[in-house]
């Protein structure tokens, strides 16, 4: 048997080895009453671009059942939910909801979506337009943040 045909041999193995290993990818039941309540423009923006990560009510893609891409699916969908989790909005208490709006209105103009995952789904794309529309409804300025950084570090 030569070298290439070894190696692709074994590299069919792992990856095959690979599919093996499981991954949680759940949607955990949501209790409707303790959902983000927003403005129709605002949520609309939110489920598009945000609640595949941020959500209990994430759509899995194909893409998602074939590892390496399933181990950092399914990554980035628990580090969302822990950090902010729109189906469990009012489950928050006022300071926190008014930190987690500072964390989105300085994300979705730095970080937010990830690269990656744009790149995946066009439509999760923010404009100027969803971006200020974003920002408006978490009521702080830039200046705020500016003038008073330590009322919303997290």
């Amino acid at each position: 048997m030569s070298v290439g045909k070894t190696l692709a041999l074994i590299f069919s193995a792992l990856f095959i080895g690979m599919q093996l290993i499981p991954v949680e990818r759940t949607n955990p039941e949501s209790d409707p009453s303790l959902e983000i309540e927003a403005p129709a423009e605002v949520k609309a923006i939110f489920e598009r671009s945000c609640y595949d990560c941020h959500s209990n009510e994430t759509r899995w893609p194909w893409y998602s059942n074939i590892a390496p891409a399933k181990w950092f699916i399914a990554r980035d969908v628990k580090v969302g939910r822990q950090w902010l989790n729109f189906s469990e909005w009012e489950k928050y208490d006022e300071a926190k909801k008014e930190k987690l709006k500072a964390m989105i209105f300085k994300a979705v103009g730095l970080a937010m979506p990830l690269g990656t995952y744009v790149k995946m789904h066009k439509e999760a794309q923010l404009s100027r337009k969803d971006r200020d529309t974003i920002r408006a409804w978490t009521g702080i300025s830039p200046e705020e943040i500016m003038n008073n950084p330590k009322r919303y570090l997290y």
